[in-house]
């Protein structure tokens, strides 16, 4: 696989742009608004399996120093406005924070009419196998953008939690990863041939669990799977932890939706920064 980034100068000009522009405003509750103030934040793409993924990124405007870097995993719906957004407040932290379109070769995964038709029609014809050398491809390019490949971080959001507790089994490159709620166990796939609570023996470095006490896409018992096959898994996977938001549901963290609880999702973040610093990212 080649690796090739192509910069854009101005978000504007990016694939993405549009996306980005037309989840600006709300679809439920109040999104939280970070400004560019102080950040370079803009387009690349990236070439991986003969495909040019779209990135956004954001990193302090500071010349002449590297950054941690943090890889964001979104939701289902893609990167869009709330994506961003979580990249800038990274950056505001002093990461380098690239959010990658890992739908792109689909379509615009915001642009679906129901959920139903997006799981249908792009997620469930997004093979794992085709996430993870993008999120490769991604990584790869960290120090042309001012990144620090010696501290690299992954986080990711539903779809993404999932994303991330398998990245963290594949990648040597990880140092510390969060995931937030997304599927533990369940039924598997020829795209999705494996899922988190199969993976604890092969975990390269610690992950961060943040999930909920009322999400049927993690329930419960699969967290409690989970958290049993860390006990059982090797040294990173015994220095995982997982945490429970008891009254909280699936997407707590996403403040552009009714299930956004402020209290939790605070707390959430301050963990997530908290995490990284303890295992020499931040």
């Amino acid at each position: 696989m080649t690796d090739h980034v192509k910069a854009l100068p101005k978000l504007s000009h990016g694939v993405l742009a549009t996306r980005l522009s037309a989840a600006a405003a709300p679809v439920e509750g109040t999104v939280i608004r970070t400004d560019g103030n102080g950040l370079l934040e803009g387009e690349f793409t990236v070439t991986s399996s003969d495909f040019d993924v779209p990135v956004y990124y954001a990193k302090p405007a500071a010349a002449g120093k590297t950054f941690p870097v943090v890889l964001v995993v979104s939701e289902v719906f893609g990167v869009h406005a709330h994506i961003a957004d979580v990249c800038r407040r990274f950056a505001k932290r002093g990461y380098l924070a690239m959010a990658p379109d890992l739908f792109a070769r689909l379509g615009d995964a915001s642009a679906f009419a129901s959920l139903a038709d997006l799981m249908r029609e792009v997620v469930s014809k997004t093979p794992d196998a085709q996430v993870i050398a993008d999120l490769d491809a991604v990584t790869a390019i960290a120090g042309r953008l001012g990144g620090d490949s010696e501290r690299v971080a992954v986080t990711g959001f539903c779809w993404g939690g999932r994303i991330t507790w398998l990245y963290v089994a594949h990648s040597a490159n990880v140092k510390a990863a969060v995931a937030w709620y997304g599927r533990l166990d369940g039924p598997v796939s020829s795209d999705s041939p494996v899922h988190p609570v199969a993976l604890t023996r092969q975990l390269q470095a610690p992950v961060l669990g943040l999930y909920a006490g009322h999400d049927p896409v993690a329930p419960m018992e699969h967290v409690a799977l989970m958290r049993s096959a860390l006990e059982q898994g090797n040294a990173n996977a015994r220095s995982s932890r997982i945490d429970i938001y008891p009254d909280a549901g699936h997407a707590f963290f996403a403040d552009y939706r009714e299930s956004y609880r402020e209290a939790d999702a605070l707390d959430g973040w301050s963990k997530c920064l908290a995490w990284f610093a303890r295992h020499g990212v931040a």
